[in-house]
């Protein structure tokens, strides 16, 4: 169970570092999190985690929080929004970490480690077979004068945290009871010697002091949360915080192929990608949700409203999830399905932008025709970024259509002009008019099937293989450019004679 916090006391954090593009992994975890809150009517908290300096990048802030507010998942407390444990952003916070770091030192929690890394080497090194490895504690309980004397010579030091001899248990939320051996988990670093916070101290001080109540997290994490749940407690000894260990749920891994979790190099980890790829972010959001939780059995595409209302922390399951691209795929066409027409021209328009189709803002004129072509799509599109190939032949010049290599043959020169002859003088020119002239010319005149009677018309206009309904497709783009375009598409395969009938 969750305990006995009421579910306006639930806290929860994402604390991603500024290094880049997001890792659909970190997504997923923010989006639980952020479900995981909205569910309780509870507060999440984005706390940005860059005390590693050298690993940041300074444009990954603003990245951040442009990929968190394109994917929906607004926060409550954090960067820009302010909230009452302010600031934020770790790298802002030293002053706070130099301070618990000394109270720690000053209660005999955490202790000063002279040791060298050449000297624990060694000694690791000299250690019998079968022996846990990790700092065997040389410098927890220096007598008061070796202290003094080392402090006097000024040999560097780091802070290291002394964990207790017992084992760490707790019920994590997803896997139950999880229990470290004590001598698995031995006494760690908090600061470095050169001053500087590690995760370690940050990580746990944040939540302690901005009283996060559960910690959400990929597994990977999960060997760091006894030395954490170690660090909570002292830190409620000396006053620090709420006094209270949040409680722990470790997501399952997600995969990818090889049976590998999947990193930031494997092509797909990136939010970027899918972006740029025109996925939603409501389908992207329903596909990770499926990486660890379902809302049904027999039900797998949901809106983010459904999931809050639905989700439950304890219905996670602990087993890896292997991401599938293609499933992702079909989710988020799902999802593309289920717009109104007008959504759904407002979420293509910047990717024609981008292409140079359409100018920024459209014009009238532009938008009238998204709006016009845009049902012709819905249902034949995965993803936003597919439907500009499919109709950019509408929004070119009839001298700028450039038609694929080795669709047109000689033998197209007799379709194209039947084509032409039974639409130069159609009234009205509007779908259902051009699809019986073509039909009574092509299939019915020729003998054609009809593939082999349309396929060339349809080369010709759109300068592709595939496009959306043909007959719909030449009564957006008129009789005029239809004319045009067929005439320029006979020109270039010559004449020949009518092909025979199949």
């Amino acid at each position: 169970m969750l305990g006995d916090l009421a579910p306006e006391q639930v806290r929860v954090r994402f604390p991603p570092s500024p290094t880049g593009n997001l890792h659909v992994g970190n997504v997923r975890s923010a989006l639980f999190n952020w479900v995981f809150a909205r569910h309780y009517g509870g507060t999440f908290v984005l706390r940005v985690e860059d005390t590693d300096a050298g690993r940041n990048l300074a444009e990954s802030y603003q990245v951040l929080y442009d990929s968190l507010g394109w994917l929906g998942l607004d926060w409550d407390e954090g960067p820009g929004v302010g909230g009452p444990y302010a600031p934020y952003i770790q790298s802002e916070r030293g002053d706070t970490y130099r301070d618990v770091a000394a109270k720690l030192l000053e209660s005999g929690a955490a202790y000063r480690c002279y040791c060298t890394r050449e000297e624990i080497e060694a000694r690791e090194a000299a250690r019998p077979k079968g022996v846990p490895s990790g700092y065997d504690g040389f410098c927890r309980d220096l007598p008061a004068e070796r202290i003094a004397q080392l402090e006097s010579v000024g040999a560097p030091s780091v802070v290291r945290m002394r964990v207790p001899d017992a084992d760490i248990v707790f019920d994590d939320l997803v896997r139950g009871e999880v229990r470290f051996a004590a001598e698995h988990v031995p006494d760690y670093v908090l600061v470095r010697a050169n001053g500087e916070p590690l995760y370690t101290l940050v990580n746990p001080v944040d939540d302690a002091l901005m009283e996060i109540t559960h910690v959400l997290r990929g597994e990977d994490l999960l060997p760091s949360t006894p030395r954490q749940i170690v660090l909570y407690e002292a830190l409620a000894r000396i006053g620090v915080g709420s006094g209270r260990t949040p409680r722990f749920g470790h997501l399952p891994t997600v995969l990818g192929e090889g049976n590998r979790r999947l990193s930031k190099r494997d092509k797909g980890a990136g939010l970027a990608e899918y972006r740029e790829q025109g996925y939603l972010p409501e389908g992207l959001l329903n596909y990770l949700a499926l990486l660890g939780w379902s809302i049904a059995e027999d039900r797998d595409v949901f809106t983010l409203d459904e999931m809050v209302e639905a989700f439950d922390i304890l219905r996670v399951n602990a087993n890896p999830a292997r991401f599938d691209p293609r499933k992702c795929e079909a989710i988020n066409a799902s999802h593309i399905r289920l717009l109104g027409t007008e959504e759904l021209t407002a979420a293509l328009v910047p990717y024609f932008v981008t292409a140079g189709l359409v100018a920024d803002p459209p014009t009238p004129e532009q938008h009238a025709l998204l709006v016009a072509v845009t049902p012709l799509v819905q249902e034949r599109i995965q993803t936003l970024h597919e439907a500009v190939g499919l109709v950019a032949f509408l929004f070119v010049t009839d001298a700028d259509l450039v038609v694929e290599d080795g669709l047109l043959n000689a033998g197209s020169a007799g379709v194209l002009g039947a084509a032409a002859d039974a639409l130069a003088g159609l009234e009205p020119f509007d779908a259902a008019t051009i699809e019986a002239a073509l039909r009574a010319a092509l299939v019915d005149g020729l003998g054609l099937k009809p593939r082999n009677a349309f396929g060339p018309v349809r080369v010709a206009v759109t300068g592709r293989k595939i496009s959306p309904p043909l007959f719909e497709s030449l009564e957006l783009l008129g009789r005029e450019s239809t004319m045009a375009r067929i005439a320029a598409a006979s020109a270039r395969v010559g004449a020949a004679e009518p092909p025979a009938a199949r």
